[in-house]
């Protein structure tokens, strides 16, 4: 993977306290429809998840929604999407959006956004993918986790060897161009890697 193409965006069904919130999730949707790249993410038409799909799609860029059946009233699925995928559970919603994302950008949200963006850090650790994984920290409202994360290393619950490889942006204009960078940087890691293996078959 050298180039972004598609990414998956977590966040709130709600709008949140902070009007910074909303601002932001239309900003990254304007960004990624001008850059021309397409947004995944879980369907609903309320709150950040809402904003940010509506931008896009005002913008000009492309939509996959990917929701469960049984939250498509109750997050009011957005109509307008370009391509809507209807999943019989959360584990089908979560596996698909994984599977057609080329990175993972979490905008302020709840628990719900706070399980998607740990399990994508939890299985890139393990080793079972590379693509990269960011955090928007708008009115930085990520820090706690942050913090968290960071005295999880002091205590060596996060050991050497098994580090939470993610991004930070602070600023929405940041996000992609640090999304190209890391997957810039995957590719090129990819081809250097490739002889060696290739030397030791």
């Amino acid at each position: 993977m050298s180039t972004i193409k598609t990414v998956c965006v977590y966040c709130g069904s709600g709008p949140g306290t902070n009007s910074h919130f909303i601002e932001g999730a239309k900003a990254f949707g304007k960004a990624l429809a001008e850059n021309n790249i397409r947004l995944v993410y879980g369907g609903g038409s309320l709150g950040l998840m809402g904003s940010v799909a509506t931008s896009v799609l005002d913008h000009g860029g492309m939509v996959t929604g990917i929701i469960p059946e049984f939250l498509r009233k109750r997050e009011n699925a957005l109509t307008r999407v370009q391509e809507m995928i209807i999943t019989p559970d959360m584990h089908e919603r979560k596996r698909l959006m994984f599977e057609r994302s080329d990175a993972f950008v979490a905008l302020p949200g709840g628990v719900g956004t706070l399980e998607e963006l740990v399990e994508q850090l939890t299985w890139k650790q393990l080793g079972r993918h590379a693509k990269p994984v960011l955090l928007a920290n708008i009115a930085n409202f990520w820090e706690p986790l942050l913090l968290l994360l960071s005295h999880m290393r002091q205590i060596e619950f996060i050991r050497t060897g098994f580090s939470v490889d993610i991004l930070k942006a602070d600023c929405v204009e940041d996000i992609l161009p640090k999304l190209k960078s890391a997957a810039a940087q995957i590719a090129e890691a990819e081809k250097q890697l490739a002889p060696d293996i290739v030397r030791k078959l």
